[in-house]
């Protein structure tokens, strides 16, 4: 059977603010705009499923016009949630403030999103050769301690794939180096793997990060338009060029790389391959507004051909 993309991190609700530019502390600016959309670990599982993918949400979502944003927005795309709805209490909201600039600044609640356990996770059921998600943002707070517990209860051969997102360098040593010990593959940012290697060289900072993961374990850092490093076990790092665009709105094109990346390699495409139509993926993101602006399949081939 076809390997499913299981995620486990928070599904919110982006409330997309734009600004010219942010405020001085204690001062107003005039919004250009607003919107509402589904985000958080729905970005990567809509780009996920756009690109062919079984994709499944394992994570926790509320009861209320929010919750009922994430599911609506998932159940379009033909994503499953697993776990039952957490009654009660509504999913949260992230307020991102967008510059003129394409820069962004995030703001985060705590609501149903949080609510998970153990017993939920498990409803996703993964078996060998699934990819389980993970974001280091679920690894704070009452998230933290029930994920660590049920990933170390998962098949061997159940790929972890951890987006470490900025806040993974601010956590407790013990939980970094556990985390680390469950990742198959590791997906970032620039600084994100600078922050774990000490090194500010995109090639560089992959094949060092390879020694923090566990053997066999994969690593793909990104920068922007400069495209990706990849670095596999027994074989010498590359970089996967990108593709430059001018960027109008930038929030979700780290999560549509992430999530074109796992559903690639689900279905069984190479990692090169799959680095390759995930910066082309990223590229398209940065030219479209919203978060969960992901291309399909057919976007992407377009895009390279």
């Amino acid at each position: 059977m076809p390997s499913r993309v299981i995620h486990t991190a928070q599904a919110l609700v982006d409330v997309v603010v734009e600004v010219p530019t942010l405020p001085r502390r204690g001062a107003n600016v005039m919004a250009t705009g607003h919107d509402r959309y589904a985000a958080g670990a729905v970005n990567i599982l809509l780009a996920g499923a756009r690109s062919g993918a079984e994709c499944v949400h394992a994570g926790a979502h509320g009861e209320g016009p929010n919750g009922d944003l994430v599911r609506s927005a998932l159940a379009a795309e033909g994503v499953s949630l697993s776990a039952p709805m957490t009654t009660g209490q509504d999913t949260g909201i992230c307020v991102v403030l967008l510059e003129a600039s394409a820069e962004r600044t995030f703001v985060t609640t705590q609501m149903a999103e949080r609510e998970i356990t153990v017993e939920s996770l498990a409803t996703s059921a993964p078996v060998a050769g699934d990819l389980v998600c993970v974001s280091g943002y679920s690894l704070i707070g009452r998230t933290r301690d029930p994920l660590l517990t049920w990933l170390g209860s998962l098949d061997p051969e159940v790929v972890v794939v951890l987006d470490p997102g900025a806040i993974f360098a601010e956590l407790d040593e013990r939980v970094q180096e556990r985390m680390l010990t469950l990742t198959d593959v590791w997906t970032s940012n620039m600084e994100e793997g600078e922050d774990l290697t000490g090194e500010s060289d995109m090639i560089a900072a992959a094949a060092a990060s390879l020694a923090y993961l566990p053997p066999g374990a994969v690593s793909i850092i990104r920068d922007g338009a400069k495209g990706c490093a990849l670095a596999v076990p027994g074989e010498e790092a590359v970089v996967v060029e990108g593709f430059p665009e001018k960027a109008i709105d930038t929030n979700g094109a780290g999560d549509t790389h992430t999530g074109v990346l796992a559903a690639e390699w689900a279905k069984g495409t190479g990692w090169v391959e799959a680095c390759r139509r995930a910066n082309a993926a990223g590229a398209i993101k940065v030219t479209r507004r919203g978060p969960d602006a992901a291309p399909t399949v057919a976007e992407i081939d377009h895009y390279l051909r």
